[in-house]
């Protein structure tokens, strides 16, 4: 499969510290990666990087063979890439429905909004939720809707910033069921530090440590690898098996 995303040699410093050091990345059209690695190992300012909420130091980001290194997201979200932060963004005073129509107009019209929000409302499981204001919902709901947002305008890339934050166990394997339904129809990059979740849904991860990549493998390598599992997993790694 061809690659739609490529860094080469990128940077990011602060003042004197490099907390990501020349990052050389690929992702391959219909891929779901995903990015561990303890805290402030890198991750995370890498894919601020890639959505375009940072600027690199140096080093060039290319998507779909267009440099978008200094990108603002918006035009980046324009290219057919979907972005999840940490904390969902939601319109709190609005409806479920309402979010997820806001959504569809960003390039539909109306008749094909509606049409694309109910769906999106059955395939997240919150049909019975559709008039509950945004702001009144649990978290795990909050994360749901705006992956709802996110999916509705069919992207070819989706970057989500963990996921699985603050979810159940069972919200956990209803969003793995959603994200395994588009298996091979999109890429993916996911930053996550649930090792379960991980270890069900990931092909290929991207262990980070001290701003560079570790190493890139199999969960199933992964787990094996005593560097990565002295560097990062730990006990996470003993209970992922």
């Amino acid at each position: 499969m061809s690659v739609i995303l490529q860094t080469s040699e990128l940077w990011r410093t602060f003042g004197g510290v490099a907390a990501v050091a020349g990052i050389n990345f690929e992702l391959r059209e219909g891929e779901l990666r995903c990015l561990i690695g303890a805290n402030g190992a890198g991750k995370s300012t890498f894919f601020k990087m890639l959505t375009g909420q940072l600027k690199p130091t140096s080093g060039r980001i290319t998507l779909y063979g267009k440099d978008i290194t200094n990108l603002p997201s918006f035009a980046i979200a324009r290219m057919g890439v979907g972005i999840k932060t940490q904390v969902p963004n939601l319109f709190n005073g609005l409806s479920v429905r309402e979010n997820l129509l806001i959504a569809a107009r960003f390039r539909m019209n109306a008749a094909h909004a509606a049409e694309a929000a109910d769906a999106m409302l059955e395939r997240i499981h919150m049909t019975e939720h559709k008039d509950t204001l945004a702001g009144s919902l649990a978290h795990g709901h909050r994360q749901w809707v705006e992956l709802g947002m996110i999916l509705i305008n069919d992207p070819k890339l989706v970057l989500l910033d963990e996921p699985a934050a603050g979810m159940t166990a069972g919200e956990v394997e209803r969003t793995i069921s959603l994200l395994e339904s588009m298996r091979g129809k999109r890429s993916f990059i996911i930053v996550e530090h649930d090792m379960h979740f991980i270890r069900r849904i990931a092909e290929r991860v991207t262990v980070f440590h001290r701003g560079r990549v570790l190493v890139e493998d199999t969960m199933e390598e992964i787990v094996r690898n005593i560097e990565v599992r002295d560097a990062y997993l730990g006990q996470h790694g003993r209970e992922a098996r």
